[in-house]
């Protein structure tokens, strides 16, 4: 590879940690990475150590990934201990698992290290385009783990790094270096060249009886004849269903995924899954509000000696403040004994002060002081044991802050969902740098701006590629999904085309229960909205339209509802407010969201909306500057809404 592979070694230990013991697994990896004689052109650009707890290991593995580290190398916390949570906190992490690395690691080790090795609990995954292995925490033992693996890390991460010119040079060495083998296909079987994308295993096609329960190892072959068009129907059987029951559909069926801990500055955008009370109160001392002086109130005005300073930060002396005496204090300091209120600076004037000037020694009091002005008593803001914050609850900033200010850094949330996104169509072609737009073909923005959109409400996302509108490969791209996500979102394939088959293939292939496949929108008319049982497990599949506007404007009324509310949101709808429209705008026989852009005129109570525009389906323009939908009720007549018109606006983002 052109580009150093960067590497991260994070050390598990109780002992560690806390300066009981001596790291030495973490710094000899270090050694092993940067030596060469590995892993070519590597070098470790991160090193920690943490204790032996799931959110402290959590967040750091979290921070990498967001730093984009390539590759992540835990050791110690694998074992059977009860204090050994690295593959726990790591399973949290990864979005998708990597047995065959695990495989290799405990073949290795049970060859060198039997019986021993097999009290190991090691786990490997991905998270985003890094990869995360855990290593046991013995110096020989993790040193040997990674030698067993290192083979496969260049490769791997040209794999995650999207380097197609590393892939394919390591392609042509496989391929140059294995005999040619001839493949077979039965008749009426899909054959499967190895020209496809790339898959790190070998294929084998099993024949299985159609179960109602699917599960994620079983390759089924699609019963969805796309070959016959002469037979399709020309009418949709799916019955046309109005907004609001379809969304209520849709929240009925997304339901709660249990719960997890998280590291609290981690936990952005979670649902709180539990009541957080204060452990301590705040203030935990009286404290002074202003800058002044610490006084007894019924000296009054006047001359008072000044003993000394109490700072922020700083524990007050034992004795207590005599009549005619003052502190010098700060802001936010502790009160000192004694003392029960605070003169501000600014009604004081110095008297006399030492040679050098560093000191003061007397000042004059010109205000009267009160008992308790400008101290904040014990508990004022937060008393011990009070309730900070509700069981649903979403954390933002400020709610990240109170748990800090309460000491609360492991927080129960409700589990977000793990979401596919999957773009069809035989005419897409993926954007990549370099690359001419292929004859018949537009690149594919969908799944981008779908991924972004997801990634902007605080959903992370998995890319599932393009699947072309084949049975076979659909259906194998939806069970790959299946296998991943709580949460699968397809673009395309769901008209009335010969090509659209996705509906087909949910019901007919997978069982899927339909629970609508038309909307009276405009746009978004073929929206589909399906649940199936996968692997035991219930599974979302939202069908959007393959237009760029569809898809966006059914994303933000269907799919980031749906994802809230697994969330745990109690209002998972996006805002509805009024606004008067600044321009006549043409109806339609369907209801229409129109992208619009709302303002707010100085001296007007209710905002103004402003259309963005030709508002086509395929036109993804309209949604540049947008920040609404402007819901236009439905004509039969095609009539005209005048300006000045009073409509309901769907807000897109805060404002």
């Amino acid at each position: 590879m052109s580009s150093t592979i960067s590497f991260a070694v994070l050390t598990v230990s109780d002992r560690c940690s806390n300066g009981q013991a001596v790291d030495k697994s973490g710094p000899n990896l270090k050694l092993l990475v940067e030596d060469g004689s590995l892993i070519p052109n590597a070098s470790v650009t991160e090193m920690a150590c943490v204790p032996d707890e799931v959110a402290d290991i959590q967040a750091k593995l979290l921070a990498w990934c967001n730093q984009g580290i390539n590759v992540i190398l835990t050791t110690g916390g694998t074992g059977f201990a009860p204090r050994d949570v690295t593959p726990e906190a790591t399973r949290q992490i990864i979005l998708k698992e990597t047995p065959a690395i695990s495989m290799a690691m405990m073949k290795y080790s049970l060859e060198v290290a039997f019986p021993h090795a097999m009290l190991s609990r090691s786990i490997s995954g991905i998270r985003d385009r890094t990869l995360i292995i855990n290593l046991p925490g013995s110096l020989k033992g993790a040193a040997e783990c990674l030698s067993s693996i290192s083979p496969c890390l260049t490769h791997a991460v040209a794999l995650l790094s999207d380097n197609s010119l590393e892939v394919g040079a390591t392609h042509k060495l496989i391929q140059s270096s294995e005999p040619q083998i001839k493949t077979v296909s039965k008749p009426n079987q899909h054959s499967q060249s190895g020209c496809g994308k790339h898959d790190h295993h070998h294929q084998h096609h099993h024949h299985h009886k159609h179960h109602r329960h699917l599960h994620e190892n079983n390759h089924l072959e699609s019963k969805v004849d796309a070959h016959k068009i002469a037979e399709r129907s020309r009418h949709s059987p799916y019955p046309m269903m109005d907004v609001a029951v379809a969304q209520l559909k849709v929240l009925s069926a997304a339901s709660l995924l249990g719960t997890e801990k998280l590291y609290f500055r981690e936990a952005l955008g979670q649902v709180l899954a539990q009541d957080v009370y204060a452990k301590d109160p705040l203030p935990p001392f009286p404290a002074s509000i202003k800058d002044g002086y610490a006084v007894i109130a019924a000296d009054g005005s006047g001359k008072r000696a000044v003993l000394g300073s109490s700072a922020a930060g700083q524990v007050p002396g034992g004795v207590p403040l005599q009549s005619n005496q003052c502190v010098r204090i700060t802001t936010g300091a502790a009160v000192p004994p004694g003392a029960d209120s605070v003169v501000q600076v600014e009604d004081t004037h110095l008297v006399h002060a030492s040679a050098d000037n560093t000191e003061e020694l007397e000042i004059n009091i010109m205000k009267i002081p009160k008992v308790g002005e400008d101290i904040r008593p014990v508990g004022s803001d937060i008393q011990e044991g009070q309730l900070v914050l509700a069981s649903g609850s979403v954390l933002g900033p400020a709610e990240l802050g109170l748990l800090a200010t309460v000491g609360v850094t492991s927080v129960l949330v409700y589990r977000s969902p793990k979401v596919a996104v999957l773009s069809t169509g035989n005419e897409l072609q993926d954007p990549k740098e370099g690359e001419p737009l292929k004859a018949g073909h537009i690149r594919d923005s969908n799944k981008t701006t779908l991924l972004a959109l997801l990634q902007q409400h605080g959903f992370s996302a998995v890319d599932m590629g393009i699947a072309p509108d084949e049975p076979q490969a659909l259906l194998d791209a939806l069970q790959k999904s299946l296998a991943y996500a709580d949460v699968v979102v397809t673009t395309g394939g769901v008209s009335m085309g010969e090509r659209d088959l996705l509906k087909n293939i949910l019901t007919t292939d997978l069982n899927a229960t339909l629970h609508f496949g038309r909307i009276n929108m405009k746009p978004g008319k073929p929206t589909t909205f399906a649940t199936c049982d996968y692997s035991g497990k219930k599974r979302l599949v939202f069908g959007l339209p393959g237009n760029p506007v569809s898809a966006t404007v059914t994303s933000h009324l269907f799919v980031l509802p749906a994802l809230r509310k697994i969330c745990g949101y109690s209002n998972p709808m996006p805002p509805t407010i009024k606004a008067t429209i600044t321009e006549e705008l043409h109806l339609d026989p369907r209801p229409e969201y129109h992208r619009a852009v709302l303002k707010w005129v100085p001296g007007e109570a209710i905002p103004t909306v402003i259309s963005t525009g030709n508002q086509l389906s395929s036109r993804l323009l309209s949604f540049l500057s947008s920040n609404c939908f402007i819901i236009l009720p439905s004509s039969d007549q095609f009539c005209i809404l005048p300006a000045g018109s009073l409509v309901d606006v769907v807000l897109l983002k805060m404002l």
